[in-house]
């Protein structure tokens, strides 16, 4: 039985969703999707233009991919969903990840704004995945929102420091009743399987795999990672132990 991951009512088998921010060259962007076998790919809006095909982001995303259009550069509610809306008139389809960032410094989400977008996005037939801060009364109130997932943060966008806010997502995991997307600052593969090993259902990665010596190289890496953390988590762990505990018999030697 294949293990997919079910969100807006579209079955996904990869669990690895990427973005395509911070690339050298656009031009490295189907090797990298192709080498990471992501079908959910996330943009900002802003990145879209329809009058140059070379600048145009969406020319370098395969066909059988999902756009996952962002709101980012959004700092309130309001100005979300209209950006979702524009990337849902351009085409873009109907999934939007909400970002709603007023910080400058740390790059947070507002997570007050982000449930007000959710609601009214919901409500227009979105299928919204909003970034948020971990807080389980937040994670609660967009799932009554209508948010297909949540996604929170492993630490500050960008910084590659990984899953520095494990705890605080660990607790969304056990006790949201939709799908837990970690997204930003998981920097190494390891990380990534981090991620899927405490049941998270997919994490997002752009900054690790966007900066890398080799994005192509890097980009199956972390999909590897992926798999062999979402392999752990269903094998389910043995227990941890305080004292050693010999794995063979201790009895037996020299004819005893």
């Amino acid at each position: 039985m294949m293990d997919k991951l079910k969100i807006g009512g579209v079955e996904l088998q990869n669990r690895l969703f990427i973005g395509t921010g911070k690339f050298p060259n656009k031009k490295i962007i189907p090797d990298v999707i192709k080498s990471s076998g992501s079908k959910v790919i996330t943009m900002a809006l802003r990145r879209v233009d329809l009058n140059s095909k070379e600048e145009n982001i969406i020319e370098y995303i395969p066909k059988d991919c999902i756009l996952l259009p962002n709101t980012s550069g959004a700092r309130n509610a309001e100005e979300a969903v209209r950006i979702a809306r524009l990337a849902r008139a351009m085409g873009c389809g109907n999934w939007v990840k909400i970002e709603v960032i007023s910080d400058n410094k740390y790059l947070l989400p507002d997570n007050y704004e982000t449930i007000k977008a959710t609601e009214i996005l919901a409500k227009e037939g979105f299928v919204v995945l909003p970034y948020m801060s971990p807080d389980l009364m937040a994670a609660k109130s967009l799932v009554d929102a209508g948010a297909a997932a949540v996604m929170p943060l492993g630490a500050p966008i960008g910084t590659n420091r990984g899953l520095q806010t494990k705890e605080l997502i660990r607790i969304m995991i056990d006790e949201i009743d939709l799908p837990t997307i970690v997204d930003a600052g998981i920097g190494k593969p390891s990380h990534a399987a981090e991620a899927m090993e405490m049941g998270a259902a997919a994490v997002l990665v752009n900054t690790a795999i966007a900066t890398a010596g080799d994005p192509v190289k890097m980009a199956q890496a972390f999909s590897l990672g992926v798999k062999a953390g979402r392999l752990a988590y269903l094998g389910k762990f043995g227990p941890e132990r305080k004292y050693a505990e010999a794995s063979s018999p201790l009895t037996g030697f020299l004819n005893e």
